[in-house]
């Protein structure tokens, strides 16, 4: 397997697996790591990414879940293919696959509407004109919705989704009552919330969110999961827990830190 000379090859210290990204384009932030953290287990199911980007939360769940198969979907080729080298690295090829492709146009590449029993996503926080682009494509689709906003994720996740399916999403706390009113709408109904702190003391930035298709009205709010001990750089226990750690991994260049408000 070759790495291109604008790639790293980052190691996700999460049972054994390696990441290829970009050395000046995206790369994943916590984000989607808490995401993985927050899943309940997976077992025995089908499981569709929208929006995968590098493919860290199929890899994740790769390693964490008893999944039958989990695709990964992304619009970007480039990504897409980086993402199915990764895949290829780590030997996930028998239950893991990349589908290059716009979600707006689901379902594609035998994706079968309907099918999956979970659909996970963390799709981009910010409206276009919303705060400054990202120099360069991969980036900035990310981070602004270029390419498709949360209704288009939502959508999506409504149509490739199974009756009692789970959908779990990462996004900005300050555009959760968007997030509760789509979901709503499409009768995807919220279960489960965590609000996710910085630091102690200062406001959530981001949520955590577990929602059932045609489920019952009844929304469980759990305790707060906060990032960082004290004024400093060094994370709690528990997001350490997520990687099945017990201290900070200090210089580890896999590790990334949350995405950067922009």
């Amino acid at each position: 397997m070759t790495t291109l000379s604008d790639e790293s090859l980052d190691d996700l210290t999460v049972g054994g697996l390696k990441i290829l990204q970009a050395k000046h384009g995206y790369r994943f932030s916590l984000d989607p790591v808490l995401l993985s953290g927050f899943i309940s287990p997976v077992r025995d199911c089908r499981v569709l990414d929208l929006g995968t980007g590098n493919g860290i939360i199929p890899l994740l769940l790769a390693a964490r879940s008893e999944a039958l198969s989990i695709d990964g979907v992304e619009i970007q080729p480039q990504m897409a293919e980086r993402a199915g080298r990764t895949i290829d690295l780590n030997k996930l090829g028998t239950s893991v696959r990349i589908v290059q492709g716009d979600i707006r146009d689901l379902p594609f590449g035998g994706l079968e509407a309907a099918a999956f029993d979970v659909v996970t996503a963390n799709p981009p926080y910010r409206k276009p004109g919303a705060g400054r682009l990202a120099p360069d494509n991969e980036r900035s689709l990310a981070r602004h919705e270029l390419a498709g906003g949360l209704d288009a994720f939502l959508r999506a996740t409504e149509l490739m989704l199974k009756r009692g399916g789970s959908f779990y999403v990462v996004y900005l706390a300050e555009r959760l009552a968007e997030l509760l009113a789509g979901m709503v709408s499409l009768k995807i109904e919220p279960k489960r919330l965590r609000f996710v702190h910085p630091r102690a003391g200062q406001a959530a930035r981001l949520v955590l969110l577990e929602s059932l298709k045609n489920g019952r009205p009844g929304i469980k709010v759990e305790p707060p999961l906060v990032v960082y001990k004290g004024a400093g750089r060094d994370y709690t226990d528990e997001v350490l827990a997520i990687y099945g750690l017990e201290e900070r991994p200090g210089e580890r260049s896999g590790w990334p830190e949350p995405a950067r408000r922009v």
